[in-house]
């Protein structure tokens, strides 16, 4: 068994080499008596297998490589969820989470709603991850442009693919490059702070804004577009959007969906913050829940309570203090069923949006599985904003890695990636742009299992392998400058320090030329 990194052994180990200073087949055992230096050898990595007791340090030959050097590629949850795994349940494993942002945590720092900071919570969980001695983070690095998967798996042991589903789902409809036609993924990302969107500036002077898409993120764009300035401005909402929230006319904001209530994608806890928000007021038909009643008699429990809030707040007659303040409402939301995107429709100069037009939709089949098919009505929708927000899309990123173009994931078997033999992938590249945060974990654990499965069987490269330390030398001969975590913690002092005058929990950075700036670079 060939023993290398020599210099890192005690010189009364290096003297049992027959050439001092050169890898060796070796064995044998030596006394220890400092407790402090038993436990220090206990962490000892190498090809030889290590086995310590106060009084006895003896070395066994062994195939088996003491520290794994595992890479993450993507820092949001997915990322972080995987590498918390491996950590946990791997005592030696070394985690790099390679990162293209100068920036951690993904879609919780980029995705997740201001006024919704409790989501924010799980950034403490991932703090402490990337805090341990045994994970570094790599940000400011594009991995397929930076550096390519080939040298990720030549240098690790093993690489995790988590970068999640970056780009959105196109109308795929006349008029959609018109100005005032924006993805919820740009949208969202204005005013959660996404350097690529920062000079984004949505033109809100228009009186009626429409959103295609009845999940969860388009009734974030719709309460964010509704909510009072008052109420942001105590939230980490960019300062940039919150100037041009507060010159906004948008008065009503139809949310629309091609299937039916049985078959909204939000849930309930969005529903109620939409029907309580202040100021505004909701537009149901009640034709629209005609028969529903004896339908969500067999429906699951989550989705039932979710209709019969739908139901309630389309048919019933609300109580004295709610009608009160309904009717001094000076906005509006409502949803719009049975309907699918056809065309946008340009202005008489053809300069921008003035509306959509909507195809009339009809069920076939039941409950969630139903399909929308066109019954051959148009209807249209003066409008002069459109937000699309028909779902999130994966994008392959490096040749080398296999990519379904038509589902946008990795093809893979519980996380392992299919052919490619310790590549794995984790969170929305993995199974599709679905689930929430709890969702991603639960997906990551499984992932970070298999990977821990097939190193203890042996699957894995045995030897040693560089790790970052290869990398780093690629990274600086192409001038490209990583960011590590105590570079993000001064980034994130000053985004404190910033909001403290101004009342609010932080004013993030947008700016990635002022980012390295601020770290000296």
């Amino acid at each position: 068994m060939a023993v290398r990194y020599w210099w890192h052994w005690p010189a009364w180990l290096r003297t049992r080499l027959p050439v001092a200073g050169s890898p060796q087949t070796f064995g044998g055992s030596h006394e220890v008596r400092n407790p402090a230096e038993a436990k220090a050898w206990r962490g000892r990595s190498s090809r030889v297998q290590v086995r310590v007791k106060l009084g006895k340090f003896q070395l066994l030959f062994s195939t088996q490589e003491q520290t794994p050097q595992i890479c993450v590629v993507g820092s949001g949850p997915a990322g972080f969820y995987t590498a918390q795994h491996l950590l946990k349940h791997h005592t030696r494993a070394h985690v790099d989470i390679y990162e293209k942002q100068l920036v951690p945590f993904g879609l919780v720092r980029f995705g997740v709603a201001p006024d919704h900071p409790e989501v924010k919570n799980v950034i403490n969980t991932f703090t402490q991850t990337a805090r341990s001695d045994r994970c570094a983070f790599r940000g400011n690095v594009v991995v397929g442009r930076d550096v390519t998967v080939p040298e990720l798996r030549e240098a690790y042991h093993a690489v995790v693919l988590s970068y999640g589903a970056e780009d959105h789902q196109a109308l795929g409809v006349p008029g959609e490059e018109l100005p005032g036609v924006l993805s919820a993924r740009a949208f969202v990302g204005w005013y959660n702070g996404l350097p690529e969107n920062r000079e984004l500036v949505p033109d809100l002077s228009c009186d009626t804004a429409v959103i295609l898409g009845q999940g969860n993120v388009a009734l974030d764009m719709a309460r964010i577009l509704l909510t009072p300035p008052e109420h942001l401005e105590k939230t980490d909402i960019t300062a940039a959007s919150l100037g041009v929230l507060r010159q906004s006319r948008v008065k009503t904001v139809w949310i629309v969906g091609r299937r039916g209530p049985l078959q909204v994608a939000f849930t309930i806890k969005e529903l109620r913050e939409m029907i309580q928000l202040p100021g505004t007021r909701p537009i149901l038909d009640p034709v629209d829940f005609l028969g529903l009643q004896d339908k969500i008699k067999e429906v699951p429990r989550p989705r039932r309570r979710l209709t019969e809030l739908l139901l309630r707040t389309a048919t019933e007659k609300p109580g004295r203090e709610e009608a009160a303040r309904q009717a001094s409402a000076s906005r509006s939301w409502g949803l719009r069923f049975f309907r699918s995107p056809q065309q946008v429709l340009p202005s008489s100069d053809g300069q921008r949006t003035a509306g959509i037009r909507l195809a009339v939709t009809k069920l076939e089949g039941v409950g969630e599985a139903a399909r929308a098919v066109p019954t051959g009505d148009v209807e249209d929708l003066p409008c002069g904003l459109v937000l699309s927000s028909l779902g999130y899309k994966s994008h392959p990123i490096d040749p080398s890695v296999p990519f379904d173009s038509k589902l946008g994931v990795i093809p893979n078997t519980e996380g392992r990636v299919v052919a490619v033999p310790g590549l794995y992938c984790s969170g929305w590249v993995k199974r599709g742009p679905t689930g929430v945060i709890g969702t991603t974990m639960n997906d990551s654990f499984l992932t970070g299992q298999a990977l821990l499965q097939d190193l203890q069987g042996g699957l894995l490269p045995s030897g040693p392998r560089p790790g970052y330390t290869a990398i780093e030398a690629l990274l600086s001969g192409r001038g490209v400058q990583p960011v590590s975590f105590s570079d993000w913690e001064k980034l994130d002092a000053e985004e404190v320090s910033r909001g403290q005058g101004a009342g609010k929990p932080r004013e993030k950075l947008v700016d990635p030329q002022e980012m390295l700036w601020l770290l000296g670079r």
